[in-house]
Order: structure tokens, then C-alpha cells, then sequence
């Protein structure tokens, strides 16, 4: 860290930043995130970049490089982005989605369809480790059966974040749960034992409390005329058949077998363009290679004359992530800047001075986290700054290794996706099409899991003793 950073200075940034996404959203609203957060992020960026050089006497080309580090750190999910985008194109232009929805919808209930959609994406995520891939796969489709049933558009995504998230914070196939225990010297099996404390509480009250939000939508208050209609709809337009379950069973099995996201994702993408040749020719124009590519580039255009299915259908392609890349190198830049001037560590570290027991401490950890994923926009980062900054007052207070894990999870790794401009956050409400301040209200499992840890540290329940690294 820089030295005689003042706290003052390292807030001015955040300061202004948080004025200005405030105005954002009060005057562009869901739109905020089509261009107004982005100026502002890049703004802000060049304000911590003004400050560094003026009152840290930090070179501007030291400042440059250290932010362009920071934005290369996002190159990879900004690819697997891109490459969902077109993977959601070709999934529709081949009716894999058109297929999971029709036979969706006539298999899950109105009542129970929350709870299920949680408990369902649970599994897919444990199994794959990836929130993203099992929001990219088995989430677009919920939702898709989520808007023919009427169902509001930001439970369902709350419940299919909530599953993706559970698995993504336990399975020892996700990265951040191999991350954590990394940076804070646990034994990853033993990370995962001691997370089930606070995660399993956690998914059992979401759960609950999706059971309770469902009940309002009965299967009466559904128009089956309608639902009939939109089956029909889909049903006239694709070809529905139950083999094109190979291509989301294809991906998922890669991801189980820790392929790589990039080469899981293409090849996911080249499979929808091979089964849309073989299942929808319909829909394909004489020169096939033609209309494929111009899917994959930018999106599936619906003409089927109801707008429901047109609005649903009407989707994907690279071009449509290009705004959320366009948000993760603003916030990325915005990030390094804030950290190359030292202002990052700053502020995480007065959170120290107020540290007085174990309680205390889990709490400083967990909101450095969820500061770091506001201000760093990344979760990764979230999670190797607080591991690195807190790793020695846990030692020091005799805490197992264990314990800073689990709060790196519970604090990093799942409120991530509650940001807007932070990379877990823009992803998700990009490929399922529901801004972050509208899901953000229903994500009960992302929202429960630091109260719980804050709990169970203040309380002292479960809290291992010892240095040693498990």
C-alpha cells in the first residue's frame, strides 16, 4: 500500500462513484446499465487515477499499467461471455431452449415452481461447480417457463441464482471454492465441511421462503388457455424433441469433467449450430453456414407473430453481451486504478481497527468482501485481497484457517452477483435478461449466507481453534 494514504482520499472515489450510480438510477432506471454506469465507472477511475498522481505522486504510466492489468484479469470471463452469447443464439436457432421450455412447462407446477427452480439448479451447479454455466443453461430456460406461467421474472431469476450459487460456493469442482481455501491455508474438504454450517441454513430458508412467494401463484391463477397457446406456438415454430437434450447434458458433462469454460462453451455453441442443420432446416435460409454465423453474431430474431414467444425467443448472439463486456472493463479499470493508488487497501484495512473479537473479525472479513465486490468488481479479487489482508489476525487470534475460508465464501463468492457492474453480477442479468436491482430482492441464499456467518461468529458456534492449516 501506498504510504500516508488518508481515508478521506481513498473515499473520494467511492464517494462520487456511488453519487453518480445513485443519479443513474434514479434517472435511466433499468437503463442505467446501458452506458450511464459505465461513464461513471471510467469516470471515477480517472478521479482515483487524479488523486494517485497528485497527492501519491504516482506516476500516471505506473497508474495505466497497473488498471490495464486489472481489465486483462476480466479477459477471460468477458470471452466466456461472448461465447455464451452465441451459445444462447444457437441453443434457440436449434431448439434446445424452445425444447427444455415446451416440455418444462407441462412437467413443473405454478405452485411449487420457485422451490423446484431452486432445488434444481442446486444440483446442476454441485455436479458442475459453475453458477454460470447452470445460469447459462438450465436458468434460461426456467426462465423461459417462468414467463408462460406468469410468473414475475425476478423471483424466478432470485430462485435460479440462489441454486446456481449454492453449488458454486461448495462443490470442489468450482474455482472459488478452491480459491478460498488457498488463500487462507485450509484444506479444501475441510473448507467444504465447515462451509455446510452456514450454506446448508442458508438454501433451507431460501428454499422455504421460495415455497411461501409460490404459493401466490396457484394453478388457477394461471390462464391455461394461454399457457396452451404459447405450447402451441413453440410447438408450430421448432421441431420439439427430446434429443436435443444432448447439447445442455453435452456441456454439463464437460464442466463435470473440469474442461475448461472456453473450449465447454464453444463447443457447446458449435453443437447447437450442427443439431439446428439437422433438426430446424425451417428455419435456415439457403445458405446455411450464413444464417449460423449471423445467430452466433447477433442473436435469434423470433417472427411468430406472438409477442410473447417473439420477446422470448428473440435473443443471444455476441452482440448482445457486448454491453456487459462494455461494464466489466469499466469496472475493472476502475478497480486497479483504486488499488494501484493504494486506496483499496486503505479502506479495508481501517476495518481492522475495529476488530475486537471473533465476531468482529468475521464481520470486517465478510464486509471487506462485499466492499471489494462493489468497488473491485470482481469476486476473485474480493476474495485474494481479503484473504491476503486478514490471513494473519486470524492466525494471530488463534483462529483455524477454516474460519477465514468460509467467511471469504460467504461474503465474496455470493454476493458478487448482486452488483451490477461487478462481472457475476452483469453476467447474470445478461444472459437471463432481468436487471440486478430487480433479482436482487429474491435472492435469499446470496443474501442469507453473510448473516448467517455473522451469526454463527458472533454467537461462536463452530468456530475451530488452532493455527494449523487443516
Amino acid at each position: 500500500m501506498k504510504k500516508n494514504v488518508r481515508l478521506i482520499e481513498a473515499l473520494i472515489p467511492v464517494i462520487i462513484l456511488i453519487i453518480l450510480l445513485i443519479i443513474n438510477v434514479k434517472i435511466f432506471k433499468d437503463d442505467a446499465t446501458y452506458g450511464p454506469n459505465q461513464l461513471a465507472l471510467f469516470f471515477c477511475g480517472f478521479v482515483a487515477c487524479l488523486l494517485g498522481v497528485t497527492l501519491q505522486k504516482v506516476s500516471y504510466k505506473d497508474l495505466e499499467n497497473v488498471a490495464i492489468s486489472s481489465i486483462k484479469n476480466s479477459l477471460q470471463a468477458n470471452l466466456i461471455l461472448l461465447l455464451v452469447g452465441s451459445l444462447i443464439g444457437l441453443w434457440i436457432l436449434s431448439g434446445v431452449v424452445p425444447t427444455m421450455i415446451y416440455y418444462g412447462i407441462q412437467i413443473i407446477s405454478p405452485k411449487f415452481f420457485l422451490p423446484t427452480a431452486c432445488i434444481l439448479c442446486c444440483f446442476v451447479s454441485l455436479s458442475t461447480g459453475s453458477s454460470w454455466s447452470t445460469g447459462g443453461t438450465v436458468g434460461i430456460a426456467l426462465i423461459g417457463i417462468g414467463a408462460a406461467l406468469d410468473i414475475p421474472l425476478p423471483m424466478v431469476a432470485g430462485a435460479v441464482i440462489s441454486g446456481s450459487y449454492f453449488g458454486d460456493k461448495l462443490s470442489p469442482l468450482s474455482d472459488t471454492t478452491n480459491l478460498a481455501p488457498a488463500m487462507a491455508g485450509a484444506n479444501l474438504f475441510e473448507h467444504i465441511r465447515y462451509l455446510l454450517i452456514t450454506t446448508v441454513p442458508a438454501i433451507i430458508i431460501a428454499i422455504i421462503l421460495f415455497t411461501i412467494v409460490g404459493l401466490n401463484y396457484a394453478p388457477t391463477d394461471v390462464d391455461l388457455n394461454k399457457v396452451q397457446g404459447f405450447l402451441e406456438t413453440i410447438n408450430n415454430q421448432f421441431k420439439i424433441t427430446p434429443f436435443l437434450f444432448i447439447a445442455p447434458l453435452f456441456v454439463l458433462f464437460l464442466v463435470y469433467k473440469k474442461i475448461p469454460a472456453l473450449p465447454s462453451m464453444l463447443l457447446g455453441a458449435i453443437l447447437g449450430g450442427i443439431l439446428a442443420l439437422i433438426f430446424q432446416p425451417h428455419l435456415l435460409d439457403s445458405n446455411s453456414y450464413k444464417t449460423i454465423m449471423e445467430v452466433a453474431a447477433d442473436g435469434f430474431k423470433s417472427d411468430s407473430g406472438v409477442k410473447e414467444v417473439d420477446k422470448l425467443f428473440s435473443r443471444g448472439g455476441m452482440s448482445s453481451m457486448l454491453n456487459t463486456v462494455w461494464l466489466i472493463i469499466t469496472a475493472m479499470f476502475f478497480g486497479g486504478m483504486m488499488e494501484a493508488c493504494g486506496y483499496l487497501q486503505k479502506i479495508a484495512g481501517v476495518l481492522l481497527d475495529f476488530v475486537s473479537g471473533t465476531g468482529s473479525l468475521i464481520l470486517a472479513t465478510i464486509t471487506s468482501c462485499v466492499f471489494l465486490n462493489i468497488t473491485a468488481s470482481d469476486q476473485y479479487l474480493a476474495i485474494v485481497v481479503a484473504g491476503r489482508m486478514f490471513r494473519n489476525a486470524f492466525k494471530q487470534r488463534g483462529l483455524a484457517a477454516v474460519n477465514l475460508s468460509r467467511s471469504l465464501e460467504d461474503g465474496g463468492t455470493v454476493t458478487s452477483v448482486l452488483v451490477p457492474w461487478n462481472s457475476g453480477g452483469a453476467y447474470f442479468s445478461g444472459i437471463l435478461g432481468v436487471p440486478t436491482l430487480s433479482y436482487l430482492p429474491y435472492c435469499f441464499f446470496n443474501i442469507l449466507s453473510p448473516i448467517i456467518s455473522v451469526i454463527v461468529g458472533f454467537l461462536g458456534l463452530y468456530i475451530r481453534k488452532g493455527n494449523e492449516t487443516a
